[in-house]
């Protein structure tokens, strides 16, 4: 398995009541798309989450938060988070609120 299970859960069980949302395999894990973009996501060692340029800074403020960088080049506006942070129920809802804010703004696919 390529990420944990426990974790896709709480992304599950924050997002389960929004409309738009919908699961998709990706990058060896579990993205969740909003209207057709991605929103966030579990791999394995934690999570990603789409927050954009503008609220990159914001989200590198929270602790277990860090620059996403998985073929080794920087992705701005995709922040990459630790276990810690996707456990920890305030800390996943504040990113979990960054992402809506950048994604939900974004035309649907």
């Amino acid at each position: 398995m390529a990420y944990d299970e426990g974790h896709l859960a709480l992304l599950r069980d924050d997002l389960i009541d929004d409309p738009g949302i919908a699961e998709k395999k990706m990058f060896g894990g579990i993205c969740f798309m909003l209207n057709g973009n991605m929103l966030c996501g579990v791999h394995k060692g934690g999570g990603m989450f789409r927050v954009g340029k503008e609220l990159e800074a914001d989200a590198l403020a929270i602790e277990g938060a860090s620059e996403m960088a998985f073929t080794k080049r920087r992705m701005p506006g995709f922040i990459d988070v630790n276990e810690d942070l996707i456990e920890d129920d305030a800390r996943r809802h504040q990113m979990l609120a960054l992402a809506k804010t950048y994604v939900g703004a974004m035309p649907a696919k």
